[in-house]
C-alpha cells in the first residue's frame, strides 16, 4: 500500500476500514494512477459483490441479533471463515453454538490479517525493490482462485475477466479491470444459470 503512494497513516488505516483485501488489492493500481473517488469506489464494490450472497446465506442465523451486533458480525465476514461456517451449518442446524463458532474463527482470521498488513505496511520502506515481493501476492492469489476453477461457473468467470482485463488494458484509468470484473461477473452468471436450466 505504501509503494503505491499511500501515506503510512492512510494505509494503516485501510487496512483497518476495509476489511477485505480483493478490494484493497482492486482500489491501490487505481489509487496510484490518481483515478476519480467514484472508480475507486465502484471497483472495490463489484470485486466484492459476492458479500452480498454471504450476507442472503447467513441471514438466517445473524438475523436474531441486535443491529449493532449484526455489523460487527458483517464487518468480519470472510472467505474462508465464510466456507467454514456453511459447512459447519449445514452438518449441524441446529448447533446453539453457531454463532461464538463464526465470531471465534472470524477474530481469529481478523487478528492474523491486521498484524501481518500492519507489519508489512510499515516494512514496506525496508524491503528491496529487487525482492520483487509483489509476486508473492500474485501466487497467492492464483492458489485461491485455481481450486474454484473445478467450478464451471467459476472457470467461465476467470478466463472472460482475464481475457477482458488484458485486451482493455490500455483503457485510461484502469478500467480495463473493472471491464474485465463486471465481464467475468456476468459470463459465471450466465454458465451458472444455464447449468440451473439444464438440471431443472
Amino acid at each position: 500500500m505504501v509503494k503505491s503512494g499511500l501515506a503510512t497513516a492512510e494505509a494503516l488505516l485501510l487496512t483497518f476500514s476495509a476489511y477485505a483485501g480483493s478490494a484493497q488489492l482492486a482500489a491501490l493500481p487505481l489509487m496510484a494512477a490518481q483515478a476519480p473517488l467514484w472508480l475507486i469506489t465502484l471497483t472495490a464494490i463489484v470485486v466484492n459483490l459476492r458479500f452480498v450472497v454471504y450476507s442472503v446465506v447467513t441471514r438466517p442465523y445473524f438475523a436474531r441479533e441486535n443491529a449493532w451486533r449484526r455489523l460487527w458480525l458483517g464487518y468480519m465476514v470472510g472467505d474462508v471463515m465464510f466456507v467454514k461456517f456453511v459447512t459447519r451449518t449445514q452438518r449441524h442446524p441446529d448447533d446453539p453454538q453457531a454463532i461464538a463458532y463464526y465470531l471465534g474463527g472470524a477474530c481469529c482470521n481478523w487478528l492474523t490479517w491486521q498484524i501481518a498488513s500492519v507489519i508489512g505496511i510499515l516494512a514496506a520502506g525496508s524491503i528491496p525493490a529487487e525482492w520483487s515481493v509483489e509476486l508473492a501476492g500474485t501466487l497467492a492469489l492464483i492458489a485461491l482462485v485455481v481450486p474454484l476453477c473445478a467450478q464451471r461457473p467459476a472457470l467461465a468467470g476467470v478466463a472472460v475477466a482475464a481475457t477482458i482485463a488484458s485486451l482493455a488494458h490500455a483503457l485510461p484509468l484502469k478500467l480495463g479491470m473493472l471491464l474485465g470484473i463486471l465481464s467475468g461477473i456476468g459470463a459465471a452468471l450466465a454458465v451458472d444459470l444455464r447449468q440451473r436450466g439444464v438440471k431443472a
